[in-house]
């Protein structure tokens, strides 16, 4: 499959670049996709949630009314699960979400990933660039002339930047990352995926 490298501006540069076939033609496996996506977004939860047990609720070491009489059931404790203010009977407990995928399986998804993309036609190719300055302005202005500044965009550079990493961070619709670090569940949730030029060959080292 053949991109044209675009500019900054916009404009066709009037190079041509190949994708690797093992990466951007491969078959899409969608089970693949859904483990490793199941495992990302379940390695994210903290497991927090807790709910207290009679035994740990504060109180209730006084029996709340005589044992016979009252015409109500017998209780022990006013935090009992059955009364107001008790505790809660198989209530959650924190535990782990943590799924393992094995490292073919999570390849061969990334593979899946950028290959469904790209038969869609959102695969983008910039010409490398730097920027000057930690700026939004002008990285606003190369999403615009590229398109994509109304679109959730994936963009992928050969190496972390800080200037264009920290200069994209208050536009909400784009994430940048290098381009081995992009998960099957990142390229996934965005619109287009934008490669520097650079970028491919770093991604074809990875999973090529």
């Amino acid at each position: 499959m053949e991109l044209k490298v675009l500019t900054t501006a916009g404009t066709e540069s009037g190079e041509v670049i190949t994708l690797c076939d093992d990466i951007f033609g491969a078959e899409v496996s969608e089970h693949a996709v859904y483990l490793d996506v199941k495992s990302i977004l379940a390695n994210r939860r903290q497991g927090t949630h807790k709910s207290k047990t009679r035994a740990e609720v504060r109180g209730g070491g006084r029996k709340p009314y005589r044992q016979k009489g009252t015409g109500n059931a017998r209780q022990g404790s006013t935090r009992s699960p059955l009364m107001v203010g008790g505790g809660t009977i198989f209530g959650p407990t924190p535990h782990g979400y943590d799924q393992k995928v094995n490292k073919k399986v999570k390849a061969l998804a990334r593979r899946s990933a950028f290959s469904s993309k790209a038969q869609d036609g959102r695969i983008l190719v910039v010409e490398d660039f730097m920027l000057e300055e930690i700026k939004t302005k002008p990285f606003a202005a190369i999403l615009k002339n590229l398109g994509l500044d109304e679109k959730k965009t994936l963009m992928l550079t050969p190496e972390y930047n800080v200037t264009i990493a920290r200069s994209g961070k208050n536009i909400q619709t784009v994430n940048i990352m290098s381009a081995d670090k992009a998960s099957t569940y990142d390229i996934l949730n965005s619109h287009t995926v934008l490669f520097q030029k650079a970028a491919l060959k770093k991604l074809e080292e990875t999973l090529g």
